[in-house]
């Protein structure tokens, strides 16, 4: 996994907490079920780059 696809990641997933925080402290749900699901998908796609890596090394 490249340093640019963790960096990615990691910022989507921050974003997606932002963003429920922001739906949270406004009473959004849809905001906040938008932060939830970017943080869900930022998982995924750092699952995906681990399996990837995990066949490089083999």
């Amino acid at each position: 996994m490249g340093l640019d696809d963790k960096m990615e990641n990691t910022g989507e997933k921050f974003g997606g907490k932002a963003k429920e925080a922001a739906g949270e402290a406004t009473d959004d749900e849809s905001l906040k079920n938008e932060g939830k699901m970017d943080q869900a998908k930022a998982d995924l796609k750092q699952a995906g780059e681990k399996v990837k890596d995990a066949f490089k090394k083999d």
